[in-house]
């Protein structure tokens, strides 16, 4: 066991390292380019959803009002004729990436620290590199990424902007289970 406070340092770091790899991942390569499709004619739209002032929020179409209700005719013809929609409204306005950015490393302390946590209550100190690269990397691998996939089972969130999300994971999961390997204590 390892005292989880000598690992301060590895979470902080790794967290930087995360954050500073997705900025170069998102801002500097077109990795991400094909996550969201543009609609066929967005301003027509954007000219008939305006009007209808949605607050922010997720939103669903057609959504049944019970169970009994998605077995209805009435439902499963809205449901046949469509659209059918999975959506998030979000505030209109300037966008201002600060509140997400800081969020984003927020996120990023945290699974450093649970990472941090699964290594100190599993490993001692003088652990070798590669066996505290190997818990901390799957523990952040798995917070980084595994969380994906019920969007994609359950929303149809895109397979293939899932498969780039988790392999983000990976590099996020292997930067934090390197730098836990160099500064793990001895």
């Amino acid at each position: 066991m390892t005292e989880l406070t000598s690992l301060l340092l590895p979470v902080v770091l790794s967290a930087v390292a995360v954050f500073v790899l997705s900025s170069v991942i998102h801002m500097a390569t077109p990795w991400h380019k094909g996550d969201f499709r543009k609609l066929p004619d967005e301003d027509r739209f954007a000219g008939a959803v305006r009007p209808l002032q949605i607050p922010p929020g997720d939103y669903m179409m057609p959504v049944p009002s019970s169970m009994a209700d998605m077995k209805s005719p009435e439902f499963k013809k809205k449901h046949e004729d469509g659209p059918v929609m999975i959506f998030t409204m979000l505030p209109t306005g300037p966008i201002s990436m600060g509140p997400y950015l800081a969020k984003w490393f927020v996120y990023s302390l945290v699974v450093s620290f649970f990472a941090a946590y699964v290594g100190s209550i599993t490993l001692p100190h003088g652990t070798p590199y590669l066996k505290v690269f190997q818990v901390v990397g799957t523990v952040a691998f798995c917070s980084y990424s595994f969380a994906l996939w019920p969007s994609t089972i359950w929303y149809r969130k895109s397979v293939a902007t899932t498969i780039r999300l988790s392999i983000d994971g990976l590099l996020y999961g292997l930067f934090t289970a390197g730098i836990f390997g160099c500064c793990w204590p001895h």
